[in-house]
């Protein structure tokens, strides 16, 4: 049987549930799955593999952070057939995020709005998960951790949060990416601008290269950003990571945007947006930042892709990977076979 049709049978149950319970319902079964062997029977996607940021990706199509936020899933995860995983967002020290509920689906935009909050239980928690998983130990392929900041952290001191995480997660990462840009943590979208952006790229940066001395290996640092930026700003983050020499830079996080879903149920609540709203703002950002950095840094896109011609669409403004969330909730993990399928040969 076909992925699309199992997951078109589960759906309706999991949606009869509220969006948090749901997932900590589908993560659990998804990881007893593979503890039997029964996610090695899905289909996977040819190889296509890509280089990137110096990392060689088996496909294209990469799972965005957010869904495994503490690393306890990546093998069952990685069993759906992605070229590369990314967990987190993780911070120095556990917190419980905000107060439920916190995510809310609205189906009839393909959408879904979360204000989670970086709920997590803490860097040595999630490193420890990371050693843990089969997926790291056989080095089975591109691992993205993605790093913030504690929300009790005041955003003058947030650099010493990355710092912190950044030397917890450097041995055990393919890759690392700076999380700026979640609007669920109070000012985390202020590091986006000006100054404070560029002490952060510094400071970050200086630290990539004592641990990559230290461990003799370069791990690649991509900043995470934003949808909801105009040109000009835009234009000055690609200054900024091309004066930092950052490896890649991951566009876009979700929407403070309510314009696609006004009237609808939840459509008012406070959060991030994703999911097919998100599309075109995506892909707008992507335009934007190919026109500045051309091929000097690699994009990877993000945001409301729900079939594989989506993640063409991405490809076409200028991304060179692509990663997938809110998708999965909508069409089951047979999106990213379509989506690898669709940009096979781009």
């Amino acid at each position: 049987m076909s992925n699309h049709f199992l997951y078109s049978l589960a759906r309706p149950l999991l949606f009869s549930m509220d969006p948090e319970s749901a997932h900590h319902f589908t993560l659990p079964a998804l990881k007893r799955a593979a503890a039997l062997g029964l996610t090695k029977c899905l289909p996977q996607p040819q190889p296509d593999p890509r280089t990137v940021m110096g990392l060689t990706f088996k496909n294209p199509v990469g799972l965005a952070a957010g869904l495994d936020k503490d690393g306890a899933y990546i093998d069952a995860l990685a069993d759906l057939g992605f070229g590369s995983i990314e967990v987190g967002t993780v911070t120095p020290r556990a917190q419980p995020g905000n107060p439920k509920p916190r995510m809310f689906r609205l189906p009839a935009a393909h959408a879904i709005i979360n204000r989670m909050g970086f709920n997590n239980g803490g860097v040595d928690a999630f490193v420890a998960n990371v050693q843990a998983s089969r997926f790291f130990q056989d080095k089975a392929g591109v691992l993205g951790l993605n790093i913030g900041k504690n929300a009790d952290t005041p955003i003058e001191r947030a650099v010493d949060d990355y710092l912190l995480c950044l030397q917890k997660v450097y041995p055990y990462a393919s890759y690392v990416t700076v999380n700026i840009s979640s609007p669920n943590t109070k000012n985390l979208r202020q590091l986006q601008g000006g100054s404070e952006l560029d002490g952060l790229l510094s400071q970050l940066k200086d630290a990539q290269s004592r641990l990559a001395d230290q461990h003799k290996r370069y791990v690649p640092l991509a900043l995470k950003i934003a949808p909801d930026m105009d040109g000009e700003q835009v234009k000055n983050i690609a200054d900024a990571l091309l004066r930092h020499k950052i490896d890649g830079v991951i566009a876009t996080n979700t929407t403070l945007s309510r314009t696609a879903v006004q009237g609808m149920r939840h459509g008012e609540e406070a959060g991030g947006l994703s999911g097919a709203p998100v599309f075109e703002l995506s892909n707008q950002v992507i335009r934007l930042l190919k026109a500045e950095l051309g091929d000097a840094l690699p994009i990877i896109g993000v945001g409301g892709i729900m079939k594989g011609a989506d993640a063409r669409a991405k490809f076409d403004a200028g991304a060179r990977l692509v990663q997938l969330y809110s998708g999965l909730i909508y069409a089951g993990p047979a999106l990213v076979r379509d989506c690898a399928a669709a940009l096979r040969g781009r």
